[in-house]
């Protein structure tokens, strides 16, 4: 651990400022907020009051009176790629929002200017770091399952997030390189329309991917259901439930390969009352992986006086300390921006198949 804290300044001024990463940098180790920045004074005023840091419009100066190394970009949805870009030309190592940018000529310039600066970008795409999917790729990575043939991502994410947590269980290397979509429009009894899109998805290794979305997928009694997929030669797993109560099945072959054999998942807690979440066990049955555990990297040393870290907070604490330690170390972020790039393709990829009526198209996009 570095005896220097890590300077960090929000970039923008979203909600999400306020409700997530400031308090997030407040219970991770060996970070500071030290500014934040906004588009009008008023606003940037108003959060800086808030947090109790200098405020912004000006991003050369924040740089040169407070000396931050990392921009947590936090804006409206249309401008994540604008002003991410000006993070990375300002000289700052970034944590960039979802997606990555919605054109990807402006991911292109993103990756490029940090490239050609020595800088480290990530992406804030938790789904695949909240505890219950993480715990699932560890028990991939444990080769228990074997190879996963198929992933699907049923309502478990919109957009690049679904995607993402479709390609977690194919794993971040296998190359996609075809996709087909169909996208389409439906009245509802509510009177809104809904807007359903689908896509399959080839990998290089033969693996085929599938996402499913639709527009009144959060929080609408009409479409409840919530799950993601995969099969694999030994096994397969299935997430299942209402909004966030969902349930994890993850089933291997019985020794005589005849019925199903359930893992059970475990979670600990810092007391028997409740607590923090201090771990997630799976009790496998097998006899050389019999437990795969997840530990909270979060916990608080001294019991009790660290944050709840429900599983969402867990999952951006984690995008924040994956860039945190790549600047720290020289490493590269876990997830990164190409890969976040590549999430967004695929769905720009889903609706230019359907635009075509279905027709395949290669990837990378505009490939001929």
């Amino acid at each position: 651990m570095q005896a220097n804290r890590t300077r960090i300044a929000l970039i923008g001024t979203a909600k999400r400022a306020t409700y997530l990463y400031a308090p997030l940098l407040q219970w991770l180790p060996d970070v500071e907020l030290v500014s934040v920045w906004g588009r009008s004074a008023e606003s940037a005023q108003r959060l800086g009051e808030t947090l109790g840091v200098p405020a912004y419009t000006d991003l050369d100066r924040l740089k040169r009176e407070t000396a931050p190394e990392i921009g947590i970009v936090t804006v409206s949805y249309g401008a994540n790629g604008e002003v991410g870009l000006m993070t990375v030309e300002a000289g700052l190592h970034a944590l960039l929002e979802t997606p990555i940018a919605h054109d990807l000529t402006d991911a292109d310039r993103i990756i490029e200017v940090a490239r050609r600066q020595g800088l480290k970008v990530e992406v804030a795409e938790q789904f695949h770091r909240r505890p219950l999917e993480a715990l699932k790729l560890q028990l991939l990575k444990s080769g228990l399952f074997g190879r996963v043939h198929s992933s699907f991502n049923d309502f478990a994410g919109h957009g690049y997030h679904g995607v993402s947590v479709m390609r977690s269980y194919v794993g971040f290397d296998g190359v996609p390189v075809r996709v087909s979509g169909a996208v389409a429009d439906y009245p509802l009894a509510t009177g809104n329309t809904e807007t359903q899109e689908h896509g399959t998805i080839w990998f290089d290794g033969g693996q085929l991917g599938f996402y499913h979305w639709t527009n009144v997928g959060y929080g609408s009694p009409l479409r409840w259901w919530r799950s993601s997929r995969f099969l694999a030669e030994r096994g397969m797993g299935i997430t299942v439930g209402v909004g966030l109560d969902v349930e994890e099945r993850l089933t291997l072959l019985s020794d005589d390969d005849e019925a199903p054999r359930f893992i059970t998942v475990e979670r600990k807690w810092e007391r028997v009352d409740g607590g923090a979440l201090t771990a997630l066990i799976a009790h496998t049955g097998d006899q050389v992986h019999p437990v795969v555990r997840w530990e909270n990297p979060f916990l608080s040393e001294v019991q009790g006086l660290g944050p709840q870290w429900h599983d969402d907070e867990i999952g951006v604490a984690s995008c924040i300390m994956s860039i945190v330690n790549a600047v720290r170390n020289d490493t590269d972020p876990t997830y990164g921006p190409v890969q976040a790039r590549l999430d967004q393709e695929i769905i720009l990829a889903i609706r230019a198949s359907s635009e075509s009526g279905g027709q395949p198209v290669d990837l990378p996009l505009g490939r001929s």
